[in-house]
């Protein structure tokens, strides 16, 4: 027979073990690389991160450099993130949040897009399509382009130089895990590389666009101009 006095300390070390097993599953949780979690807009159905190559702008914009955008060491630098229908695209919608982005929340985000008058144009037109207000939109913004690696072929503005679009593709395409191709699209402006951009869905994994995909530059190969 189990008396009283030998189940209770029985009780105890199980009641420990249990404790000492949940803590060890909430650490190896922690570190399993489980996605933060994000906003989830409404309304649409995938995000298209839209990133320009900045000496192509400042080449047509600001040869002179005047704009923070156009001070040297500004490559990809973020246009957008798009809501997108499988065909088409929503934007300027209804929203119930301003249609001024406050400069306290919009400075924020200037080392994402260097410029308030854009951060303001972005909400406007394609952040009010997303279902979010304004913060939960730029937090999403900000997480999509974090969730992008960038290959060291297109990390550089010293010196122009020719990539082919297969190299553009290929290089995001390993440096990314899941992406394809056929979730990029490399926009040209003439011969100079103009934007590229990348598809995700609502919980920014990247997913294929064929709309989008299908709308990329039609060349070979691409220029990438050096800082102005």
């Amino acid at each position: 027979m189990i008396t009283a006095s030998r189940l209770i300390p029985a009780v105890v070390c199980l009641l420990a073990i249990a404790g000492c097993s949940g803590e060890d599953s909430g650490k190896a949780g922690s570190s399993a690389g489980v996605l933060p979690a994000i906003p989830v807009g409404e309304g649409f159905d995938f995000y298209v991160l839209s990133l320009s190559w900045s000496p192509t702008w400042c080449k047509a914009n600001d040869p002179k450099g005047k704009t923070d955008q156009c001070r040297p060491g500004h490559g990809l630098v973020v246009h957008g993130l798009w809501p997108q229908y499988e065909s088409g695209y929503p934007e300027n919608c209804p929203s119930r949040s301003p249609r001024r982005v406050p400069e306290t929340l919009g400075r924020q985000y200037l080392d994402l897009i260097p410029s308030m008058g854009l951060i303001g144009h972005q909400w406007r037109k394609h952040g009010t399509c997303s279902g979010l207000d304004q913060a939960d939109y730029f937090t999403v913004t900000r997480a999509a382009r974090e969730r992008l690696a960038i290959p060291p072929e297109l990390a550089s503005t010293v010196g122009s130089r020719d990539l082919s679009v297969a190299a553009i593709e290929a290089a995001l395409a390993a440096k990314n895990p899941g992406m394809t191709p056929k979730m990029i699209a490399v926009i040209c402006d003439g011969r100079l590389l103009e934007e590229i951009r990348i598809c995700f869905d609502k919980e920014l994994k990247f997913r294929a666009c064929p709309e989008v995909d299908g709308r990329a530059c039609r060349r070979s190969a691409v220029v990438l101009p050096a800082d102005p």
